[in-house]
């Protein structure tokens, strides 16, 4: 089976949601998923990169960052199994389908990185506002 129709087959779950809303809600986290996983692997990208005056605080703030992003990308993941999906996390899934844009592989200045991070924070948070606001629904039934 391709991955293409993992994003859309469900496999048995007790949550008490409907199979076309367990499949809309894993798609939509599946989207966050990539997202959450690019994002850090951007973050990482400034906390590896990063130069400058405020070189040690900057590269450990990113790498701070980096970590509670994955927080995130496991409890993402992990609401996606649970709705009965298929987590689709890996780096060549977040490259096709993350919405953010690529980080500029020529920053070196500090300043320069919070900004490219912050701008992607941004879109992130947008991003999460939007999915939330388009199933508007209690997410109850899947917290762990």
């Amino acid at each position: 089976m391709s991955n293409q129709n993992l994003k859309t087959r469900l496999y048995p779950s007790r949550i008490d949601f409907s199979e076309g809303t367990r499949q809309e809600v894993a798609a939509i986290l599946n989207g966050t998923l990539a997202t959450t996983l690019d994002l850090k692997t951007q973050v990482k990208q400034a906390h590896w990169n990063v130069k400058g005056m405020n070189f040690y605080s900057l590269h450990t703030l990113f790498d701070e960052i980096a970590g509670e992003l994955e927080g995130y990308v496991d409890m993402v993941a992990e609401r996606v199994t649970a709705l009965g999906g298929f987590a689709m996390g890996t780096a060549r899934v977040a490259a096709t389908d993350s919405i953010l844009p690529e980080y500029p592989f020529d920053l070196l200045d500090g300043q320069d990185h919070v900004i490219a991070l912050a701008d992607r924070l941004a879109m992130y948070a947008q991003h999460v506002r939007e999915a939330i606001d388009r199933k508007n629904w209690d997410t109850s039934p899947v917290r762990d």
